[in-house]
C-alpha cells in the first residue's frame, strides 16, 4: 500500500467512525457500507456519541457472538449509574429494573418467572387468534388508493397481541403505544429528556395502576400469572414487575412492527426472491430468518458496559465505558456468510447463525411469537394480495431517524394492494 493510499484509508475510516458517532442522514439511510470500512480497518472503534458517554463500538460477528455472552460485559446500568444518568436520567431507573438490564443471578431468576409465563404452550395458542387479527386488519386495508402498511397493519398486529397477552384492555392500547414512542424517539437536549421523563412517568403511574386493576380482577393472561407468582420464594418486587410490563410491552411490538415492514421491503425490491417464496411457500420460514440477518430491525443490541479492561483485537475497552455492539454489522460480515450484502431466501443455516435476536443468556424471549407473527402477517398478506407493489421508489424509504440507532425500520411503507 502507497502512503496515499494509507492516508485514503485513514481518512476513510475516520468518516466511517465520525458517522456512527452522529448517526448522520446518510449513514441511517445506508449504514451498511458505515459497517463494512469498521469491519475491514477499525472493527473496534472508540465513538464519540450525542450523549457524551464514551462508547467503543463491535462490528465483527466474532467478536460480536463473544460480547453478547462475555461475563465482563455486563447488561446492568445500574452498576454504571453516571452513564445511565447522562444517557437516560432518573426517570428511566422505575421502567429499567427488569431483565434486560440485568446479570446473572438476578437475570436468571426473572427470567426464570417471565419464561412460565411466557411459555410455548402459550405462545402457540395465541396462533388462531394472531391469524384472527391479521384477517381483520387486512380486511379494513383499503385497495383503491395506496395506504402506509406500518400504519394500517404491521404496526397493530404486534401492540394488539402482545396487550391482549399482557392484559393491557383495548381503550388503553393507543395512549400506551404513544408513550413507548416518545421513549423511542427522544433524543438528549433537555427539553427531549423532559419529554422522555414526562413519558415515563405516564408509563410507570399506567404500569403501577393496571397491576393494582389486576390484583382485584385477575384473569387468564400473563400479568395475572406472574401477580400470582409474587407468593413465591424469590418472585418479582413490584418493581421488577412493572418494569416487566414496560419491557415486555415495548420490545413485545416494535421490533416485530418493524421486521415485518422491512420484510415486505426487501421482498418487493427483490421480486425473484418474492417469486421463490410465492411457488414455495415452504421456503418463507427460511425467508424471515434472512430478512432478520439481511435486514434486521434491532441495528444495535441494547447498551452494555465494561466492568474492567478489556482488549478486543489489539482494542482496549477501559473499564466502565460502554459497548455497543452492532448486530446488523455482524449479521453482513463476510467471515461468517457468503456474499452478504445479497438478499438470498434460500441461504441455510441462518437460524443458529444470524444474532438479529442475540445470543446466549440475553437471547430474544419473544423470538418464538415474533417468527409466528411473521409468518401469519406475510402468508397471509401475499396470499390476498399477490401483486402488491410499492408506491414509492425504493430508493426513496425512508429509514427510522432516532437518536442513536437501537432499531432499523422504515418511517411509512406506502404500497398498492392489488388483489
Amino acid at each position: 500500500m502507497t502512503q496515499l493510499d494509507e492516508r485514503d484509508t485513514t481518512d476513510s475510516t475516520a468518516d466511517a467512525i465520525a458517522a456512527a458517532s452522529r448517526g448522520s442522514a446518510a449513514y441511517r439511510a445506508n449504514p451498511y457500507p458505515v459497517y463494512a470500512c469498521l469491519r475491514e480497518s477499525a472493527p473496534v472503534c472508540r465513538l464519540s456519541p450525542p450523549h457524551g458517554v464514551e462508547t467503543y463500538l463491535i462490528t465483527r460477528y466474532d467478536d460480536a457472538k463473544v460480547a453478547l455472552t462475555d461475563p465482563r460485559i455486563s447488561k446492568d446500568m445500574y452498576a454504571a449509574m453516571d452513564a445511565y444518568h447522562t444517557i437516560f436520567g432518573d426517570s428511566s431507573i422505575a421502567l429499567d429494573d427488569n431483565m434486560l438490564f440485568s446479570d446473572p443471578p438476578k437475570h436468571t431468576r426473572l427470567r426464570r418467572i417471565v419464561n412460565r409465563a411466557f411459555s410455548p404452550r402459550r405462545i402457540e395458542s395465541l396462533g388462531p387468534r394472531i391469524q384472527q387479527i391479521t384477517d381483520e386488519l387486512l380486511d379494513r386495508c383499503a385497495t383503491d388508493a395506496p395506504i402506509d402498511l406500518l400504519s394500517s397493519f404491521a404496526f397493530p398486529l404486534p401492540l394488539i397481541v402482545i396487550c391482549e397477552l399482557i392484559g393491557i384492555p383495548e381503550a388503553e392500547r393507543a395512549e400506551a403505544q404513544k408513550w413507548c414512542t416518545t421513549v423511542a424517539r427522544t433524543g438528549f437536549s433537555k427539553k427531549d429528556k423532559e419529554k422522555l421523563a414526562e413519558a415515563e412517568g405516564a408509563l410507570r403511574d399506567y404500569f403501577a395502576d393496571l397491576i393494582l386493576r389486576k390484583r382485584k380482577n385477575a384473569s387468564d393472561d400473563l400479568l395475572s400469572d406472574l401477580i400470582r407468582t409474587q407468593d413465591e420464594q424469590g418472585a418479582m418486587t413490584d418493581g421488577e414487575l412493572l418494569s416487566t410490563l414496560w419491557v415486555l410491552l415495548f420490545a413485545g411490538h416494535k421490533t416485530t412492527a418493524y421486521l415485518i415492514g422491512n420484510a415486505v421491503f426487501n421482498l418487493l425490491t427483490h421480486r425473484d426472491q418474492l417469486r421463490e417464496v410465492l411457488e414455495d411457500p415452504e421456503l418463507l420460514p427460511n425467508a424471515i430468518e434472512e430478512v432478520i440477518r439481511f435486514e434486521g430491525s434491532v441495528e444495535n443490541a441494547t447498551f452494555r458496559h465494561a466492568l474492567e479492561d478489556i482488549d478486543i483485537r489489539g482494542t482496549l475497552i477501559p473499564k466502565g465505558s460502554l459497548v455497543q455492539i452492532a448486530v446488523a454489522s455482524a449479521n453482513r460480515d463476510p467471515e461468517r456468510f457468503a456474499c452478504p450484502d445479497t438478499f438470498d431466501v434460500k441461504r441455510e443455516g441462518l437460524q443458529s447463525a444470524h444474532l438479529g435476536f442475540g445470543s446466549g443468556a440475553h437471547y430474544c424471549l419473544g423470538a418464538p411469537l415474533a417468527r409466528m407473527e411473521m409468518r401469519t402477517a406475510l402468508t397471509t398478506l401475499f396470499q390476498r394480495f399477490p401483486k402488491i407493489e410499492l408506491d414509492f421508489p425504493a430508493s426513496e424509504a425512508e429509514w427510522l431517524k432516532v437518536p442513536f440507532p437501537a432499531f432499523r425500520g422504515l418511517e411509512r411503507l406506502p404500497v398498492a394492494l392489488v388483489p
